[in-house]
């Protein structure tokens, strides 16, 4: 029996499901076929991050209303890491079969060009959704001498080097967002770099840093009185905490709000890619997950897959500026 001519991507797709009796090849199902009756087991979600941070919380909201979309349960599977890129590196290496999605931190276009993951993010993902940002800041422990940020950058002025504030790994958002900070104030601090936001939080409450540089794991904090937020990193100031400037109406030219994405590896076949990217884009839309981006102060910052595709080639170019300006390469040298 003659088979149709099929492409590679066919064959990914559907190879694994025609067994070959006696030697001839027994009816492979179509990629439509297999799209229709996709998905039809639970769906494995890699998170890049330890469980109870910002973007975990976050994930998790729009994965268990995508899995009421799609009829499956998508279960998050926290590979935290190397800035997250342990979870990238698992994501990219898996089965293009939509049973593994995952999210996609923007930091993967600088790490991809210094060496510390071996990932194209232009080649090596099929870009689903870009869902909502983060509102990063700079906190310290309610009993701090520094009331201001003015007060921060004065005392760091006076003791170069000796400050520390905790991030989420180096070349991430919050250690290149308060790098770009400490640049444009003309001070130097010593950044201590943690697993993730939440062991980094811990520390600063425990007073191990004098600073935390996060997305809004401190916005509890904050508010019960054991942090103070000294600077928003965002465009504007966060409704929630509207008291507080950003590092821009301060004088400081440093905006960062590091989007989250969801993508799933290279070579997805088309029609699964459209029904991933038409259940993550109803699940951002809820109200349900609106909800929790709200109450984490996370903005919604939407971008169909093509989109997200080309603001991820767009930031992959400004970072290639910004790794020479800051000299990542030589940072993550010293460790």
């Amino acid at each position: 029996m003659k088979l149709p001519r099929l492409n590679r991507r066919d064959w990914l797709a559907g190879a694994a499901l025609a067994p070959l009796i006696g030697g001839t090849a027994a009816t492979l199902p179509t990629l439509a076929a297999a799209a229709d009756d996709y998905p039809s087991r639970p769906i494995n979600f890699i998170c890049p991050w330890p469980a109870g941070g910002t973007a975990d919380v976050s994930m998790r909201a729009i994965c268990q209303v995508a899995g009421r979309i799609l009829k499956q349960p998508i279960a998050v599977d926290n590979k935290a890491g190397a800035a997250g890129m342990i979870g990238v590196k698992a994501l990219a290496g898996a089965k293009p079969d939509g049973y593994t999605v995952g999210q996609i931190p923007i930091s993967v276009t600088r790490f991809a060009q210094l060496g510390t993951v071996q990932t194209n993010p232009l080649k090596d993902f099929s870009y689903l959704a870009r869902t909502s940002g983060q509102t990063f800041g700079i906190a310290v422990p309610a009993d701090s001498r520094f009331k201001t940020l003015k007060d921060m950058v004065e005392h760091a002025k006076a003791h170069p080097g000796q400050l520390t504030y905790a991030h989420a790994g180096i070349g991430g958002a919050t250690h290149v967002g308060m790098e770009e900070f400490a640049m444009a104030a003309g001070i130097q601090l010593s950044g201590i770099a943690y697993k993730g936001g939440a062991a980094a939080l811990n520390d600063t409450l425990g007073g191990q840093v004098d600073m935390l540089a996060d997305s809004s794991s401190w916005a509890p904090h904050v508010e019960g009185g054991k942090l103070r937020l000294l600077a928003t990193w965002g465009e504007q100031r966060t409704p929630r905490f509207n008291s507080t400037p950003t590092l821009q109406e301060l004088g400081f030219k440093v905006v960062v709000d590091a989007p989250n994405g969801i993508g799933a590896p290279a070579g997805l076949p088309p029609a699964i890619e459209k029904k991933l990217r038409d259940a993550f884009r109803q699940a951002v839309a809820s109200d349900e997950f609106k909800a929790v981006a709200a109450r984490i102060d996370a903005p919604l910052m939407y971008l169909d897959g093509p989109d997200y595709k080309r603001y991820v080639a767009e930031v992959y170019q400004r970072d290639t500026a910004l790794i020479e300006r800051l000299k990542l390469k030589e940072l993550l040298e010293k460790g």
